[in-house]
């Protein structure tokens, strides 16, 4: 099976990495590289096999040959620590695509339990892994200095989008390449507007929610973003103060990029999205002890969040937070699993198609409200609950059936019939017109074959669906 960007690190890992000791010679290393036909060597401690550093062709260039240096010096003398960047074999290839955007690195240390070496994940290894196009597109994106560069970049993702899907690509491998290369675009703008604010000196870091924090982005996305900083209750204003102009903006350009503003101010520009540690943990335990099931469905979009851009162990101290007041808290996942049956999936009794009442768009299902969104809800409860803290859908789903609280046999069929809902989405998206209709379908403009694992797909969404009426007894 080819690797996705949610593969995990051990998966793509397939050569023994090229390494050198610290007092290695700069010749030596380098005749090592050339004879093993490689762009970088890891230099390693020798007792503990962990990295100490790396020496790159770049490195060659800009700190051996323009400094004329003498090639018998050790190679520790050159090499590039500042900018290691180590992850977990266990952890995915998009985990480390992102780290590389936001470092301006081009490589990734794999690590074991112990922080001995793996292997190296490089750039190149997973522009080979996605549809053409998408290097250049990357390459762009990061050279870009302003945002006219990342608007032309922002058109260039969309025809790439539209393209793969006319060439039938599927729909997991389509979400996964639009989201890695918006977030490539997402992180570039808020470096480029970073650089022009003088910022608070405390750690942040810029969040999403909704389809974007779920890797689950199509072509009809708008913002959902948030900030969260760290900073105490006394100088709480005076940091947001600061970081709204520079939140703003960033959804302004986000807006220029194609990445519609919030209509529901869903922004990390809204005061009331730029908090602090604090204020996110209030606000999350305001949203579980509500007991208003439209405040919770409002908020739903909120559990699904995911760090983008700064100071990682922020978000990570939050879900751990997160998941552990979920844990204790029966009634709140009760009430959640009750928000999320209350859409049932439109087939009858006899399978046939059940059409709600619009009046605009008669005859026709509305793909996301009545569709992929029942997957979506149902697996946020079940691996909430769980003490799961994926937040993509499929990625719950699997972690769930891992932990044996999904049955495997069934749960292949469960994340087929959630891609083919988003396949026909996309397709949609594609060339609907008008654009009220990008999620909604007419079942009777489909082959006979789409028709029935439409149904069959939604099916898969009920049964989900009654395994939360069996667990919560609803």
């Amino acid at each position: 099976m080819r690797p996705t960007l949610h593969s995990q690190l051990a998966a793509v890992v397939t050569r023994k990495p090229v390494t050198a000791a610290p007092e290695t010679s700069l010749r030596e290393a380098v005749q090592t590289m050339a004879e093993e036909h490689v762009g970088s060597i890891v230099i390693l401690e020798p007792e503990s096999g962990r990295p100490l550093g790396i020496f790159t062709l770049r490195d060659l260039l800009y700190r051996v040959a323009a400094k004329d240096l003498d090639l018998d010096r050790m190679i520790m003398s050159v090499m590039s620590d500042s900018g290691l960047l180590m992850l977990n074999w266990r952890g995915t290839v998009y985990q480390a695509a992102l780290m590389m955007a936001r470092h301006g690195v081009h490589h990734v240390m794999v690590v074991d339990a112990a922080d001995k070496l793996v292997g190296v994940v490089s750039q190149e290894d997973i522009y080979e892994m996605q549809s053409g196009g998408a290097k250049a597109i990357s390459g762009a994106i990061r050279s870009s200095r302003d945002i006219d560069g990342l608007i032309a970049a922002a058109e260039d993702i969309h025809r790439l989008a539209l393209r793969l899907i006319s060439e039938g690509t599927g729909a997991e491998q389509l979400t996964q390449l639009i989201s890695s290369l918006n977030d490539h675009l997402t992180v570039r703008i808020i470096e480029l507007t970073r650089s022009e604010f003088d910022l608070p000196k405390v750690d942040w870091c810029w969040l999403s929610f909704g389809s974007e924090g779920r890797f689950e982005q199509t072509l009809s996305t708008d913002q959902d973003n948030g900030l969260m900083f760290a900073a105490g209750r006394e100088a709480t204003e005076a940091v947001r103060a600061a970081f709204l102009p520079f939140a703003q903006a960033v959804n302004r350009r986000l807006a220029d990029c194609g990445f519609p503003l919030c209509k529901g101010n869903i922004m990390a520009g809204n005061p009331e999205l730029c908090l602090s540690t604090d204020e996110w943990q209030d606000r999350f335990l305001d949203w579980m002890q509500s007991g208003n099931a439209q405040s919770l469905l409002n908020a739903t979009i909120y559990f699904d969040f995911r760090q983008f851009y700064g100071a990682e162990y922020l978000a990570d101290e939050l879900r751990k937070w997160l998941l552990g007041q979920i844990a204790g808290a029966s009634l709140f996942q009760r009430f959640m699993a009750a928000t999320a049956i209350q859409t049932e999936p439109p087939i009858g009794l006899f399978r046939d198609f059940v059409f709600d009442k619009s009046d605009e768009f008669p005859h026709t299902v509305d793909l996301k409200a009545s569709g992929s969104r029942l997957f979506v809800d149902a697996a946020r409860v079940l691996a909430l609950a769980a003490g799961v803290g994926e937040t993509g859908t499929v990625e719950r789903l699997r972690a769930l059936a891992e932990r044996g609280r999904l049955g495997r046999d069934d749960i292949g069929a469960v994340i087929d019939g959630f891609f083919f809902i988003q396949q026909l989405r996309l397709r949609l998206q594609q060339s609907a017109t008008p654009a009220a209709m990008v999620n909604r379908i007419d079942p009777d403009s489909l082959n006979e074959l789409d028709r029935l694992i439409l149904k069959e797909a939604f099916r898969q969404a009920k049964k989900l669906q009654v395994r939360l009426h069996t667990d919560y007894r609803l």
